[in-house]
């Protein structure tokens, strides 16, 4: 996972740079620096979690919580670039954000109150590794992957939401369905979904696999990984549509409907 966040990192800071030095200073900026940047804390607070001697049960316990809270906000900050994409797709359809929005902070609320409720009476560790002293924890059963599933219909709604849009522009435009698909980020969308529907699926196939934590990270990673493509790509699209080397203020920093990347 650590190999795989660097690698994307070093493949895309080149246009990161030339984003992060044009484009405004907006609040869907911010929130992408956030969002770019959490998984780097996560990777060395994992790593730090798994090989870091440490003897203390109860300091074990704070460590995992402060990791799952960096883990939940990392979530949700990659879910708003694809909640205000939606929306942007919608045009700014003010019952789209509604909905929107107060199924997102269900959705939070709830997650988060299952994760950290299910992280005090679980069983903390400090022998995961033979040798090595780390921390880790062994979940409660369902009820901890009830986050993922949550994750998982909210996503659901998302695509669902999005691909109805992009069969409306098809019906309209008659253009071709796959260029349709990719001007909505359709594939974004789906990987998502898939990795929701893993950390589902593993745990109920496999209920005593060993590697449940493993698959939250790799997820955690990648949805930040896409959710910051996207922007990249979406901006890139804008600049690109420009065609100018002057300073641009680009619509799409704040993920502006699709028709303004045509």
């Amino acid at each position: 996972m650590t190999t795989f966040w660097t690698y994307d990192y070093a493949c895309a800071i080149h246009e990161e740079w030339k984003y992060l030095h044009r484009s405004r200073w907006t609040k869907v900026k911010a929130l992408y620096i956030m969002t770019r940047h959490l998984p780097f804390f996560l990777i060395v607070m994992y790593l730090s979690l798994n090989f870091a001697p440490n003897e203390k049960p109860n300091k074990c316990r704070i460590l995992i919580n402060v990791y799952s809270s960096l883990s939940q906000i990392s979530i949700i900050c990659s879910e708003c670039f694809f909640m205000i994409r939606t929306y942007a797709l919608w045009n700014n359809n003010r019952i789209v954000l509604v909905g929107l929005l107060s199924t997102a902070f269900a959705m939070a609320v709830t997650s988060v109150s299952v994760r950290f409720a299910t992280i005090a009476t679980s069983y903390v560790t400090t022998s995961a590794i033979s040798g090595i002293p780390s921390c880790s924890w062994s979940s409660s059963g369902a009820l901890y992957f009830m986050s993922f599933i949550l994750l998982f219909v909210f996503q659901l709604g998302l695509i669902t939401l999005t691909l109805t849009r992009a069969i409306q522009s098809w019906w309209s435009t008659k253009g071709p369905l796959q260029a349709i698909l990719v001007k909505h980020n359709i594939f974004y969308y789906v990987c998502g979904l898939l990795l929701s529907a893993v950390n589902v699926l593993v745990p109920a196939a496999f209920p005593n696999s060993p590697y449940y934590t493993a698959l939250e990270n790799f997820q955690v990673c990648v949805l930040a990984i896409l959710a910051t493509r996207m922007h990249l790509h979406l901006w890139h699209l804008d600049q690109h549509m420009h065609n100018s080397d002057a300073l641009i203020y680009i619509c799409m920093s704040d993920m502006s409907p699709a028709d303004c990347t045509v």
